[in-house]
């Protein structure tokens, strides 16, 4: 999946959020920023080892905002199923 598909996809935005996703087990995919604190985004990629879901670590906070539809950068951001 690319950052194209998370404009129009449900989706969660920040590590909080996408961490509840992934526990619940509603995330498909998750885009962690390569720009982010590795301190904030290692206990969230650690998670996605060990639930399965996919990550893509490709690009910034800033990218990841714009393509989640905010004005600011976001850290991480997953796409979840109903």
């Amino acid at each position: 999946m690319t950052l194209e598909a998370l404009k129009n996809a449900n989706r969660v935005i920040g590590i909080k959020q996408v961490a509840k996703a992934v526990k619940r087990g509603n995330a498909k995919e998750v885009f962690i920023a390569k720009d982010a604190e590795a301190r904030v985004t290692e206990p969230l990629m650690a998670l996605c080892e060990e639930q399965q879901v996919p990550v893509s670590q490709e690009s910034t906070m800033q990218e990841l905002g714009t393509a989640c539809g905010i004005e600011v950068g976001a850290a991480a951001a997953a796409v979840i199923g109903q």
